[in-house]
């Protein structure tokens, strides 16, 4: 065991509950990435005013038509679902994807219905930096979440009586890394709850969710259990207990966190969306929107013609699609540049968004120095900029990718 390995694994050690490798293989890094104040500045307001254009997006949303949410490739099972406002925030905790380069940094999708990269950014990475004697830059950003998740709880908690009150959070047992993010989740809220992993939820049609006991579950929070997986779920009759729970939703029998609000911002046709609006200079965004989607914003399609017409390098990636899974990089002449090996999404609708380049970081790993591609993680919670931190990796920032922890430049 080298150095670096001793440290890391010395370190890592030490912190519960945390997934330091995943796969077999090392995930969170032995190495800390410094950015300045200035980019540090320039991201959170990147991410304020990225976040504010989808929220008041999502209000636009809720309005279409069916057709146009078919367009979208919204399932036709969740379009009652998706007109839902349960809650004043479009989502609790959503996380940015951002990509920086010469002309500032620019979005790439938004996960806004259930993200990860959570612990380590809001608990991990302060102990990373303090290992190393530098400033965090998610500093109290912990507390700021666990308020704010207290508060998403209080104001769903008015519609139920205080003495019958069951609030539940849940993920698949058997994952580590959203077992464990949830758990963190519940722990931080400091409210009065259980966690019941999924496959102990009970539901009847119509009537409610169930725990193990069969008392009702009024609040469910799924961090990790996306609404695209769920519609899919039946049970061993083949029952779809996954649309019985939405049914539920729209009932109001049952309030889910993230909201069906996210859902609506996690499809990445949603960016077509955007860009279409902000090609017609659509009164709907103000002057000053238009501006920051041109700033922030990717030319986003739903076809590639206006690529190939310009001889422009895009992606094409799925409507819903996670760990750039079925993500394809083609060139400026329309000939296929690079293909993710997962392809496990192709039966979702694909946009088409142009290609930016990451910029390349070298860092510290059990393999010896390697040169990564950059992403930007950066989390909005209740629509406000929150912990920002580091991803590097291939091509394709996938599962396999590494967690960088990230400090702040002195000076």
């Amino acid at each position: 065991m080298n150095s670096y390995q001793k440290q890391r694994a010395e370190f890592y050690s030490r912190i519960e509950d945390f997934w330091a490798d995943l796969y077999n293989e090392e995930y969170a890094l032995y190495d800390l990435s410094l950015i300045e104040k200035e980019e540090l500045r320039q991201v959170r307001t990147a991410t304020n005013r990225i976040g504010s254009i989808f929220f008041k997006t999502n209000k636009l949303l809720r309005e279409v038509s069916e057709e146009t949410l078919l367009e979208l490739g919204f399932p036709q099972e969740t379009h009652a679902f998706l007109r839902l406002k349960t809650m004043i925030s479009e989502s609790v905790i959503s996380r940015l994807d951002l990509i920086p380069s010469r002309e500032g940094v620019k979005c790439i999708e938004i996960n806004a219905d259930t993200p990860t990269f959570i612990k380590e950014l809001f608990h991990v990475n302060g102990l990373v930096c303090e290992q190393f004697g530098e400033e965090n830059p998610n500093k109290n950003q912990d507390r700021l979440l666990g308020g704010e998740i207290i508060k998403t709880i209080n104001e769903l908690s008015k519609k139920y009586p205080i003495e019958e009150l069951s609030i539940v959070f849940t993920a698949h047992e058997d994952n580590l890394e959203d077992r464990e993010t949830v758990l963190y989740l519940q722990k931080l809220s400091g409210v009065p709850s259980r966690f019941i992993p999924l496959h102990k939820l009970q539901i009847e049609k119509g009537i409610g969710l169930f725990d193990e006991e069969g008392k009702r579950i009024h609040i469910l929070y799924r961090q990790t259990f996306p609404i695209e997986n769920l519609i899919a779920d039946e049970d061993e009759d083949g029952n779809k207990i996954g649309l019985w729970l939405l049914e539920l939703a729209e009932k109001g029998k049952i309030d889910l966190i993230n909201p069906p609000s996210a859902f609506l911002m996690q499809n990445k046709a949603v960016q077509a969306v955007i860009w279409g609006l902000h090609q017609k200079n659509h009164a709907y965004f103000t002057k000053e929107e238009h501006q920051w989607i041109k700033d922030y914003f990717l030319p986003t399609f739903l076809e590639p013609d206006y690529f190939l017409e310009k001889s422009i390098a895009y992606v094409k990636k799925p409507a819903f699609g996670r760990e750039g899974d079925t993500v394809e990089i083609y060139h400026p002449n329309g000939s296929l540049a690079y293909a993710e090996k997962e392809q496990s999404y192709t039966d979702y609708l694909p946009i088409y968004q142009q290609y930016i380049q990451h910029p390349e970081k070298i860092f510290a790993s059990e393999k010896g120095p390697q040169t990564g591609k950059l992403l930007i993680g950066s989390f909005l919670i209740n629509g406000k900029a929150s912990a920002v931190g580091y991803r590097v990796g291939g091509t394709i920032t996938n599962n396999l990718s590494y967690y960088l922890p990230v400090g702040v430049k002195k000076g």
